[in-house]
Parts: structure tokens; sequence; C-alpha cells
């Protein structure tokens, strides 16, 4: 190993265990993983003339496409400026962090907040009729000789409100979505899905031919997904991190 690899591998360790103090739910060498795998985005994102200080709107969203299989438009945005915590426009590193550790492992509390926040589209601390119609439009089959399809999502608005709008004020609060989803869990991406899609990222064969256990937790899968792609962190680590 050189000396400039030594100095940088120390540097992430001393980084890792700095940022592994201030959020939940990672390790120190996650996060040491995690660092990596952020500075291999910026890598790619640089190389293709987007000299920032963070990812870009571009680059995050790439990303939630390619690695958490979410596609759709209307809630990636949302999405970057969820985890864009400062309004700078790029996610930092510790933004990054802090909002996978959330992603991937939340508490249902957290990930609450995190998805209220995410159709709360003007940050007004509610979820009106005219945000429900937009998040939801695209999203149903529009049926034969249906005139106007806009109808059939005010419809299952109706829907929606009848059964979340505890307070009866015509939009959802907080404490409105929020005791919906603890009733009935399904209800927590009701205007669109802006958590990782398990189903695009977990790849099971790939796992058994690595002789990784394959384990009842989803974010195993998302993790291992991570660590894979980075050929400098040395592939026995993975193992001995999930085998603790």
């Amino acid at each position: 190993m050189s000396k400039i690899s030594a100095m940088n591998k120390r540097a992430t360790q001393a980084l890792a265990e700095n940022i592994s103090k201030q959020v939940e739910h990672f390790s120190k060498k996650e996060v040491e993983c995690l660092i990596r795998e952020f500075n291999v985005l910026m890598a790619e994102q640089n190389n293709s003339g987007r000299a920032v200080q963070g990812l870009d709107r571009g680059k995050f969203i790439s990303t939630l496409h390619s690695i958490f299989g979410l596609t759709d438009d209307r809630m990636t945005g949302r999405v970057f400026r969820t985890f864009d915590k400062d309004n700078d426009s790029v996610v930092s590193m510790k933004e990054w962090i802090e909002g996978l550790s959330v992603f991937l492992r939340g508490t249902l509390d957290e990930k609450i907040k995190y998805c209220f926040s995410v159709y709360d589209l003007n940050g007004d601390n509610a979820i009106s009729r005219e945000e429900m119609l937009h998040m939801l439009k695209g999203r149903l089959i529009r049926q034969p000789n249906e005139e106007d399809p806009d109808e059939g999502i005010k419809d299952l608005v109706e829907i929606i409100l009848k059964k979340m709008d505890y307070d009866h004020d015509g939009k959802l609060s907080f404490e409105d979505f929020e005791k919906a989803v603890k009733d009935e869990h399904l209800l927590l991406e009701a205007f669109g899905t802006c958590l990782p899609d398990f189903r695009v990222i977990c790849n099971e064969n790939l796992l058994s031919s690595l002789n990784f256990p394959i384990k009842n937790s989803q974010s195993y899968s998302l993790l291992f997904l991570f660590f894979q792609r980075i050929e400098m962190f040395e592939g026995h680590v993975f193992q001995e991190q999930f085998e603790q």
C-alpha cells in the first residue's frame, strides 16, 4: 500500500468514526463503506464535468434509479430535497449518510417523518388536496372510454381523506398521517414510492453465489450492494462485518 493510500485510509477511518457517533443505525465499518461509495459517486460525477461539493440533483436521482429502484420522477426530486437538509442544491457526505440511515434502516417513526416530508410539497406541514392530486397523477391506469381520468384521482383523494383526515379539516397534518400509518402500515407510501424497492435491489442469486447467508433483513442486501461496488474495500471485511 502506498503512503498516500495509507493516509487516505486513515483519514477515511477517522471520518467514519466521527460520523458514526452522530448517525443512528450504522456501525463505524458501515459508515466507512458508505463514505467510500460516496467518493465513488463523486468521482463519477466530477469525471462528467460537474465539479461541486456534493452529489448534485442529477447524480443523486440517477443513483436512486440505478441502485434503489426508484423511478417515479415526481418522487425522486422530493427525495433529493429531503436528503438536502441545508437546501444548498447538493447532498453532502454527511447528508448522504444521515439520509441513508433512515432510508435503509429507519424505525417506523423515522420513516413516517421522512415520507411525510417527501409528500409535503410546499413545506407547510400539511398534505393538501392539491398536493395529493399532483402526486397521484399518472399512478392510476386510465380506463377505456374514460373521458376525464382526473375524476378518478379526485375520487381517490376523497377516499384517502375520509380514511386519514382524522380532524376533518380537508388536509393531512403530520398527526393525521402518523396515526393513519400506525393503524395501517401500508399507508406509509400512500402517495408514491419514496423508499427503496427491494424487489429490484435484493439479488439472492448473487448473494448465494458469494456464500453470503440470506438474512431476513432487507437492509442487509441493500448495504451489500453498496459494499460489493467498492473495489478498494477487501471482500473479507464484508463477510466479517455481517457475521458479527
